[in-house]
């Protein structure tokens, strides 16, 4: 019934041609996950810091203007 030489011709296909291209695939994304961030992921990184830094002024400035208008609203929540 089970005759395993039927899985011996898949089997080697997957060992010469699959198997080092998954080895070769896998290493060299962990070679680049390795090397950190790229000049164009840099960058974006800066701008979101600036642009989160520019934020948290507007909630600081947020939370002036209803302190002095609302004096309790902390205390609603």
């Amino acid at each position: 019934m089970f005759d395993p030489e039927m899985l011996m011709a898949p089997f080697i296909i997957f060992m010469l041609i699959v198997a080092p291209l998954w080895l070769i695939l896998h290493y060299r994304s962990k070679k680049q996950v390795s090397q950190g961030l790229s000049e164009h992921e840099h960058r974006q990184l800066i701008e979101l810091a600036s642009k989160a830094e520019k934020m948290a002024e507007r909630v600081e400035t947020l939370e002036t203007l209803l302190d002095q208008e609302s004096p309790g609203w902390r205390r609603k929540v």
